[in-house]
Formats: structure tokens, C-alpha cells, sequence
């Protein structure tokens, strides 16, 4: 996707379970670009921010760590994902906060989903 400054950013949703690592650091990582506005949540209830309906709503897309997140997306918010793209970027729930490794396959996998420079 090539940028454009007068193109609205697209919305962009990082989903893990407990909002503790994965997701805040893609967060984190991706905050900054112009093409895009993030957020983050996750599929656990007892996840530091819990993935609401307003969520889903909000994003135009959807980036999860794992399948088993878009498989938890699917069966509770079918009525709201209909048309909202869910993509699997397979990052395991080995990494902690910021870790070199993790930033860097968010930094990859992000950029590869959604054809985007990193900055």
C-alpha cells in the first residue's frame, strides 16, 4: 500500500490474550506511521485491555498473533467481522515487552501484511 499524506490512515488492530507483550509492542512499534492508527487488546478476559465490540468496529483491519485469536475473534464477534480482514501473523507468545527478537518479527510481518515501509 503506498502512502499518501491526503489518504485518511487506515485503522489497524493488534490482537494476543492478554495484552501483556505481543500486541502493546506491536503497538508500541507501529504507533508512529502515517499511514496507520493502532491500538491493541486481547482475547483474554483477564487481558490488560480486553478486545470490546467498540474495538472491532473502530479497526479496518485486523492483525493477530496467533490463529487461536482469530479463531476467539470469530466466535465472539461474528456479527461484527463480516467484512473486516483478520490476518495471522504467526508470533509466538515466547517474548516479553519490547524484546530485540519481537520487535523485529513485528516490524517484518506488519510491514509484509500490509505493504508498508518501516520507518
Amino acid at each position: 500500500m503506498t502512502y499518501h499524506p491526503k489518504q485518511a490512515p487506515l485503522n489497524i488492530l493488534f490482537v494476543c490474550s492478554r495484552n501483556q507483550w505481543r500486541s502493546p509492542t506491536a503497538e508500541k512499534v507501529w504507533r508512529n506511521h502515517p499511514a496507520i492508527n493502532v491500538r491493541s487488546a486481547g482475547t483474554s478476559p483477564h487481558a490488560k485491555r480486553t478486545l470490546k465490540v467498540n474495538d472491532i468496529r473502530w479497526a479496518d483491519k485486523l492483525l493477530v498473533m496467533e490463529q487461536k485469536h482469530k479463531n476467539r475473534i470469530v466466535a465472539n464477534f461474528t456479527n461484527w467481522i463480516s467484512h473486516k480482514p483478520i490476518y495471522v501473523l504467526d508470533i509466538p507468545d515466547d517474548y516479553q515487552f519490547m524484546d530485540n527478537e519481537l520487535v523485529e518479527l513485528v516490524k517484518v510481518s506488519v510491514a509484509e501484511v500490509l505493504n508498508l515501509t518501516v520507518l
